[in-house]
């Protein structure tokens, strides 16, 4: 007869995780990352070497925090209907707190646009201040609006059983994701003011650039490693949740997206 004891047993639907290194390894690497980056930012020596040091490490760190959550999801099966929805509720949640941060930017956006100040000229823009070319927000606005339509495609495709369609789809995201961060390099290139130029320069960069360099590019990292893991079989037509969190952010991205490109460009321009 087997001898079972209490301890073989778990009463609750969910997993303990496993002590990691990496959330650590994480917050160091960030704080490394945003403070090179401040340091490069006002011209400091050797602090470009730091940023790349900083960038390196949260890539790493990074990649073996997903390798662990992975192996939980695919291979030890911890990741039950009860965690699901926790971890979905989890990503809910993070979604708000971007969604305030951009309320953050909007509420200075307009404050300073609704009633500029007598030294930015009393109009909006500033007096000398020449807006972004028309034709680049135009081609970038459909990049991304057209990346919406090709991840939805992928998961309804993913649902029907339709792996083909959802490599495609994906496929095409991404590559329309990769050009939209391109084409905001070469308007930052192009423009005739920097950050530094008022409260315009300072509205305008911080709105675009937290949406495009960092927002997109998450949103990018995320789904990329969803097309890895559908690559690997890991994804099946009832069970993709990773799918299912990055187009779920990727929505939100776009959501912004509307609001500045109304807003900031148009509107404010």
């Amino acid at each position: 007869m087997t001898n079972l004891t209490r301890s073989n047993f778990q009463a609750h639907p969910f997993h303990l995780v496993s002590p990691s290194p990496w959330p650590l390894f994480t917050c160091i690497a960030l704080f490394t990352l945003t403070t090179a980056g401040e340091y490069f930012m006002h011209g400091f020596s050797n602090a470009g070497y730091f940023l790349t040091l900083g960038f390196l490490s949260l890539i790493g760190s990074m990649a073996f925090w997903f390798r662990d959550v992975i192996s939980e999801v695919t291979y030890l099966g911890n990741h039950t209907s009860s965690v699901q929805r926790g971890i979905n509720l989890g990503v809910a949640l993070f979604i708000v707190s971007e969604a305030l941060f951009f309320l953050a930017i909007f509420w200075a956006f307009f404050h300073s646009a609704l009633s500029p100040t007598v030294e930015l000229g009393a109009q909006w823009p500033p007096l000398g201040l020449e807006p972004i070319n028309p034709l680049l927000k135009g081609i970038r606005h459909r990049f991304l609006l057209s990346s919406g339509i090709s991840v939805t495609y992928a998961h309804h495709s993913l649902i029907q059983g339709n792996r083909a369609g959802t490599l495609y789809g994906l496929i095409a995201t991404l590559v329309l994701a990769v050009a939209f961060t391109i084409l905001q390099g070469v308007e930052y290139s192009v423009s005739s003011f920097t950050i530094s130029d008022g409260a315009f320069g300072s509205c305008f960069y911080f709105s675009t650039g937290f949406h495009g360099i960092v927002h997109v590019l998450i949103g990018t990292a995320f789904l990329s490693v969803s097309l890895w893991r559908l690559l690997a079989y890991h994804l099946t037509n009832n069970h993709h949740l990773n799918l299912e969190s990055a187009i779920l952010y990727w929505h939100f991205v776009d959501v912004v997206w509307l609001f500045l490109f109304i807003s900031v460009y148009y509107w404010g321009s």
